[in-house]
């Protein structure tokens, strides 16, 4: 069966987005940004799915069984310091505690049953969070550190994701079979990073003042990649956000493959001539 039958038989990839729990008009919401919708829909070539923020809603074994990949988003908020073993954050800083209870269990299963993972800033760190890493909350007052936050907030806000340091991309690993270049611009709009390195996580990349910009999961069975940056601000234009996503939705239709296989269904729906 080709690629092109395979696609008219069984659709586009399923991908779960990570959305935040916000409130609106007084309401309980979930929230996500239309980049990631767009980077998923257009360059992944993938059906973007909202995933809520709420964890009693949740069941692993049915994400398993019915997505094909999942993205987790950027967001204002930052990972609730327990969950690490620091000490707390000042009141002002903004928090997502369903969040974090929804996403931070699932992960080591949706990995381990191979479902791709592409994580992005928050993502990033709750991806290490969750193999065991710790994170500093305030990269910018490092000695001798770059300050990789957004900078200033009058500019217009497509100039935020402009292009803010390099990266240093380490050879052997998941982006470095993406591209040729081993050093590339990428934007920074983040105030945590990476203390710790998470157990079994390797390093994909680097900043200048060596802060760790993306990782992989080692002995992953399928695509599992985190960065540091927003790649889906910049899909129009930035080669190497064009081939995360596109490197991405390559493995969601393998895992939709897999997955539709083992349950059968391509079988179901496929005409006699084509069965035989």
């Amino acid at each position: 069966m080709t690629d092109s039958t395979f696609s008219t038989l069984s659709g586009r990839p399923l991908v779960a987005i990570a959305a935040d729990r916000i409130e609106r008009h007084q309401h309980p919401a979930h929230a996500l940004l239309h980049g990631y919708v767009r980077a998923v829909s257009e360059l992944a070539a993938a059906l973007p799915l909202a995933l809520p923020a709420a964890p009693q809603a949740m069941d692993a074994d049915s994400l398993i069984h019915g997505i094909d990949g999942i993205v987790l988003t950027g967001s204002p908020s930052n990972v609730a310091p327990e969950r690490y073993g620091a000490a707390a954050l000042p009141d002002s800083v903004l928090l997502d505690h369903e969040r974090d209870a929804t996403v931070l269990p699932l992960l080591p299963r949706l990995i381990a049953a191979g479902v791709p993972v592409l994580g992005v800033c928050r993502g990033f760190q709750e991806m290490n969070v969750a193999w065991g890493g710790t994170l500093d909350a305030a990269v910018h007052a490092r000695d001798g550190g770059l300050d990789h936050r957004e900078g200033d907030h009058d500019r217009p806000i497509q100039r935020w994701y402009d292009d803010s340091h390099d990266i240093h991309i380490a050879p052997g690993g998941v982006l470095a079979g993406l591209l040729t270049q081993h050093r590339l611009p990428v934007n920074s709009l983040h105030h945590q990073g990476i203390e710790r390195l998470g157990a079994g996580l390797r390093v994909e990349a680097t900043a200048p003042d060596g802060l760790l910009e993306a990782f992989s999961v080692d002995g992953a069975p399928s695509f599992a990649l985190a960065v540091q940056w927003h790649p889906e601000m910049r899909i129009d234009d930035c080669p190497l956000a064009q081939a995360i996503f596109r490197a991405f939705g390559a493995a969601c239709r393998s895992r939709q493959r897999q997955r539709l296989q083992r349950l059968g269904l391509l079988a179901d729906r496929m005409p006699a001539a084509l069965a035989a």
